[in-house]
């Protein structure tokens, strides 16, 4: 079946039915692995970019037995995480390339696991035009690649092409992973699919977010694109911290990986300055980001994508994934997207969920990318499953095989339909607009920055305290919280959550770190003996730039059951553990009426 054709023929089918013919067929086999040096042409690091530069990449080559010039192969392109190397991948290459005749190349990406240059944070100028011309080697161009041990590697000719100098290849990766994929299909074509797993769709909003948004705003994540957002502090210091040790440990391989700014690129060291000085991100650095991101040139991505995101993840949410979705899916790219439970914030997957390594085939995940890879790569006649799946951690599930029992599938997102609930006075919350009291909260940043909520420090837990054990805290006086009547019944939640309300403070709301006005909206479940759950510990920075009007918000995504006779409270708290805070104390009041009321949106579906 020719290419342009598999484009467009993907079938949405419930999970349940998902039997892939890659599963079914896998058969132990051989493969050979030759680790290589490759080199690649990128933008020099200099403030105006211009002239070029050569980078040293360090990747593994997997060749299946049974791949040669008479029985040519699909491959596989992969890379790491934030701070791996090529070895992070070599379960799934072995996987791919012994069981399922993929050949694979696994390669540590600029400035990681025995790669030169420096870190761009997946920017295409760099991580993508690297990418692209490791395609080119797979296509048969010599000149890129030489053994260890200085020489020439010779055109691979044992790979599918699709037409000259056009290799049939597909990516998967996760995190800095996951968005290196999005950066080479920008600047090459040839790339034929990609399997993004919890990785961003605008830096910006993952490292500073605002959570205020335009009503009917769909095309960004981030509400206010140019406009700062709340720092999260830990996330931004930890990233900081790992590349100055690849950097560190790296100028072995390539020595002016320490020159001005440790193994960061010129662009990028005002972030990680901004970082380590707990300041607001300025503009310049806000822009690099934005150069980074899908989320500024989505509009270059038309190959099949199969999204897999984290409901455990306070660093790339949701939000992320369901914003590249609804973009791809506006433009006609074909796409599905799978809400899964693990991310950065708890990565272990359920049993039945996930594996990379030679158990993948008995996940629900695995089958879904072997499918996928099967589907686009190979042109089997495979189904690709539904378009929407999500985890469910409130079914129950006998921990044996493929969990197609916690997965709830759609043929669309968003899906369900939306609750409303109204604040009422200063502490309640009802289901109808006529039970609504008018009424005020008042709370303040009492100690100015220091944090007097606590929601999750994840990136740091285990060697600090608090740790994930600890609950959720809000002080007295810091926040405002209106909570509702114990439930009838059972309500599932699976999407997005809105809160719309009002503010006014006498201070000014001038974005500066001494002044901007930020809030923190949250929903916890509040168990019958007054226990709060903070689904998956997540919380909305919001930056409130003018008090005139609503402040309309758009939460992290969740999945989760509000049991019955548990209660639903919002709240509003004026500072955050993972958060920059504002230096200044910040008097706010929240009021609500039957007029103007501040309203909670609950996304529920009926499983």
């Amino acid at each position: 079946m020719p290419r342009k054709l598999l484009l467009l023929c993907a079938a949405a089918v419930s999970a349940a039915s998902i039997v892939s013919p890659a599963a079914a067929s896998a058969k132990p086999a051989t493969y050979s692995v030759t680790t290589l040096d490759f080199y690649v042409t990128v933008p020099n690091e200099t403030p105006d970019g211009i002239g070029t530069q050569t980078c040293l990449i360090l990747g593994d080559l997997y060749k299946p037995a049974s791949a040669s010039p008479s029985h040519r192969v699909p491959v596989i392109l992969t890379t790491n995480g934030f701070g791996g190397s090529k070895n992070d991948q070599a379960s799934l290459a072995k996987l791919a390339a012994g069981n399922y005749g993929y050949g694979v190349l696994s390669y540590s990406g600029l400035g990681f696991g025995g790669s030169g240059c420096k870190i761009s944070l997946d920017d295409p100028s760099y991580d993508g035009r690297a990418g692209s011309q490791l395609i080119s080697f797979l296509g048969g161009k010599t000149g890129i690649a030489r053994t260890l041990s200085g020489n020439p590697y010779p055109a691979v000719n044992w790979i599918v092409h699709d037409g000259p100098d056009d290799p049939r290849v597909g990516m998967i990766g996760g995190s800095y992973g996951g968005g290196i994929q999005f950066a080479v299909a920008k600047v090459d074509p040839r790339l034929d699919t990609i399997v993004p797993i919890i990785t961003w769709n605008d830096l910006r909003y993952s490292l500073a977010p605002n959570n205020a948004h335009h009503p009917g705003q769909v095309t960004t994540v981030a509400g206010d694109p140019d406009t700062p957002g709340t720092q999260k502090l830990e996330w931004s210091l930890l990233l900081f911290a790992d590349g100055l040790v690849d950097g560190l440990t790296g100028v072995r391989v390539d020595p002016t990986r320490d020159a001005a700014c440790i193994d960061y690129l010129f662009d990028v060291c005002p972030f990680a300055v901004e970082s380590s000085a707990n300041a607001v991100f300025t503009q310049g650095v806000l822009h690099f980001l934005a150069h980074a991101s899908v989320g500024t040139y989505v509009n270059k991505i038309r190959i099949p994508t199969l999204l897999m995101q984290g409901q455990g993840d306070t660093l790339f949410n949701l939000r992320e994934a369901a914003t590249t979705f609804r973009e791809l899916r506006k433009q006609g790219t074909p796409v599905k997207m799978i809400w899964q439970s693990w991310g950065h914030s708890d990565s272990s997957p359920a049993p039945g969920e996930w594996s990379q390594g030679a158990d993948m085939a008995n996940t629900y995940e695995g089958q879904r990318v072997l499918a996928w890879f099967a589907h686009y790569l190979k042109g089997e006649d495979v189904s690709t499953g539904p378009t929407f799946a999500y985890y469910r951690d409130y079914i129950p599930f006998h921990g044996v095989g493929p969990d197609t029992v916690q997965f709830a599938t759609a043929s669309h997102f968003p899906v369900g339909h939306v609750k409303t609930f109204f604040a009422s006075g200063g502490s309640s919350l009802v289901t109808a607009r006529s039970e609504v009291r008018t009424g005020a909260g008042a709370y303040s940043n009492l100690a100015g920055p220091a944090p007097l909520s606590y929601s999750e420090i994840s990136e740091v837990q285990g060697s600090a305290l608090p740790d994930s054990s600890t609950p959720p805290k809000d002080t007295p006086g810091s926040y405002v919280g209106w909570i509702g009547a114990p439930l009838p019944h059972q309500l599932d939640v699976a999407g997005i959550p809105a809160v719309k309300l009002r503010v006014q403070t006498p201070v000014s709301l001038d974005a500066t770190a001494a002044t901007e006005l930020q809030l923190f909206v949250k929903v916890y479940d509040v168990a019958p003996n007054g226990d709060l759950t903070l689904v998956h510990r997540l919380v909305a920075p919001v930056r409130v730039q003018d008090d005139s009007g609503a402040v309309h918000v758009l939460l992290p995504g969740i999945v989760h059951r509000f049991p019955k006779g548990h209660r639903i409270e919002l709240a509003i708290a004026a500072t955050d553990t993972a958060y920059r805070n504002a230096d200044l104390v910040q008097p706010v009041y929240i009021s609500t009426s039957k007029a103007r009321p501040v309203t909670l949106k609950l996304p529920l579906v009926r499983d």
